[in-house]
């Protein structure tokens, strides 16, 4: 819960914004500023507060008691032109709350967080445990020095400016050791524990087998993502307990899943009691995985619970990001996180100069140039499936003559993908002429490169025929000049030449240009491979200017019946 406090209408003109925007999230503190904050900062996880950052300085220093037990504090001023992270920046999630209060407000955020001020991944905000000298090694990286990451799993993290050598050590394991000195040790989620038990068996019992398993394997606690077993015991108490002491999820597979799982210890017991010969070792290894602990047994006399660990390496991550026709405001907030969060960046040349500023430092790119996109799709396919966060980008939409198909067609189920939607040039020009695709439309392109030019003629042909607005997508190169010509005849055969057709080139770029002309009059020589050509459909009219196709044809038909 976020807690809102004010002292002034100004500032409780603005609480109430907030609270309106986020009813669920948030709660108002009325009266006494000084009680308002002592309650909020007792009661909730967050504190958004309307007033002077001394003064809310001065009211919460008595309360603090540890950088990861205090809520996290926003301050926003009374003209709200400022959110400022004050408390809990990462711990407390204050720096994100700052930014989605900015949003919300229109108010700069203000961070002064160290590694969010110059855009590096905080060791302590990538949602995995870590200890040991996060201090150091956190400054390391701010400093420049080299940092080594030790990956002894796979796990997909955001970009980190690491080394292969250096002095501190980031180590990635599920491994029971020790942060050695100079070192942080992340802790990815791993391990997943199957667990068995008969009826009624106690939760000491179940949680202390599981946590002996660990220990004796050489495994940490910390890593482990889930419990899991067979449906017929969703509901055991000390199993459910378990998991929630542990403080991960419980989860249950049908005895029918469990029983085609192929384990190295099935036993008569369970097969008899719940219909699968393996709860343990099967409910561990169905998603796959390597068995780290074989079926184990607890050790009270007679033993009621049974476990198995096996090690799943984290899942590749392939997100195709559309960066929208061109201009940064028509680049989606979710492509710039996804932009964010990868490790790995593949894309044209010259779309990665478009947004290689919103790149966090230690992002590795590859970047090729024109006709190499099958090629690219297979290197970001490959590089997700060795462990990585992979972005994949494209202009427009990434699945509208883009780099979704091919990469789709190269990834297996090995890999998570991730499709991130774009402005495509349609939409982009669409906005630009007025509102062409008001009606059904299609976009067909004219490049015959993959699609013998037969195919394409049957599809322009096809769409002539049943009056659908047609949006041209590359219409016309040096080396291809013939295509748009002949597809405009088609079109003419069903179309009037007064027919409204519009003709964009560089949509939303600063060289954006637009004309609207009709189906006669279109010069092709006009037209490039940066230019975008929708033609109307015969219901389409120039409206003050602007390229317009109705609805429906009711209100267009008495317009004509009135001429």
């Amino acid at each position: 819960m976020i807690g809102l406090i004010s002292a002034t209408a100004a500032g409780a003109a603005a609480r109430d914004r907030l609270a309106a925007a986020w009813p669920d999230r948030t709660r108002v503190y009325e009266g006494p500023v000084g009680d308002a904050v002592r309650t909020a900062f007792a009661q909730c996880e967050q504190l958004v507060c309307f007033l002077a950052t001394g003064a809310v300085v001065r009211l919460v220093a008595p309360l603090l008691s540890g950088k990861t037990e205090d809520p996290g504090v926003v301050c926003v001023d009374e003209g709200g032109r400022f959110a400022v992270s004050l408390l809990g920046g990462h711990a407390g999630g204050a720096n994100e709350l700052a930014r989605e209060v900015g949003d919300l407000l229109g108010a700069e955020p203000v961070v002064t967080t160290a590694t969010d001020a110059v855009d590096l991944a905080g060791l302590d905000t990538l949602g995995l445990p870590v200890e040991g000298d996060v201090a150091g090694v956190s400054r390391a990286l701010l400093d420049g020095e080299a940092v080594a990451l030790r990956a002894e799993v796979a796990w997909p993290l955001p970009p980190l400016p690491v080394a292969e050598e250096g002095s501190y050590t980031i180590r990635l394991t599920d491994r029971l050791v020790a942060a050695a000195e100079r070192q942080a040790v992340l802790r990815p989620p791993t391990l997943v524990v199957g667990v068995g038990a008969s009826k009624g068996a106690p939760v000491e019992e179940v949680l202390g087998l599981v946590e002996d398993a660990l220990r004796d394997a050489g495994l940490s606690v910390a890593s482990v993502a889930e419990l899991a077993t067979v449906d017929a015991k969703a509901e055991e108490a000390g199993i459910v307990e378990a998991a929630r002491r542990l403080g991960v999820p419980l989860v249950t597979y049908s005895a029918g899943e469990l029983a085609g799982v192929d384990v190295p210890n099935p036993s008569d017991a369970p097969l008899a009691a719940v219909g699968t010969p393996s709860v343990a070792e099967a409910a561990a290894l169905v998603g796959g995985g390597e068995l780290l602990v074989p079926k184990r047994k607890s050790a009270a006399s007679p033993a009621m619970a049974t476990c198995a660990v096996v090690r799943r390496p984290g899942r590749g991550r392939l997100a195709v990001v559309g960066l929208g026709p061109g201009a940064r405001d028509l680049l989606t907030p979710r492509a710039k996180a996804e932009l964010r969060r990868a490790s790995v960046l593949v894309g044209l040349d010259q779309y990665v100069d478009q947004i290689r500023d919103l790149l966090r430092p230690g992002t590795r790119i590859l970047e090729s140039g024109l006709g190499a996109e099958e090629e690219r799709a297979r290197t970001a396919v490959e590089e997700a499936r060795t462990g990585q966060a992979v972005a994949l980008i494209g202009s427009g939409d990434a699945g509208v003559y883009a780099m979704a198909s091919p990469a789709l067609a190269e990834a297996s189920d090995d890999i998570d993908v991730v499709g991130v939607p774009g402005v495509t040039a349609a939409l982009a020009a669409g906005a630009i002429l007025g509102a062409p695709l008001g009606h059904d439309h299609v976009s067909i392109s004219l490049s015959d490169l993959h699609t013998p030019w037969e195919v394409i003629e049957r599809r322009v042909r096809a769409a002539a025929e049943a009056d659908i607005v047609v949006t041209f997508y590359n219409p016309r190169s040096r080396g291809r000049d013939w295509q748009l010509p002949k597809a405009l005849g088609i079109l003419a055969e069903h179309r009037a030449p007064r027919t409204p057709v519009g003709v964009v080139r560089n949509a939303s770029r600063p060289d954006e240009s637009s004309r609207l002309t009709t189906l006669g009059a279109l010069d092709p020589a006009t037209v490039d491979m940066m230019t975008v050509v929708t033609v109307g459909n015969t219901a389409t009219r120039d409206i003050a200017g602007r390229m317009v196709t109705p609805r429906g044809y009711r209100w267009q038909s008495a317009q004509e019946g009135s001429e």
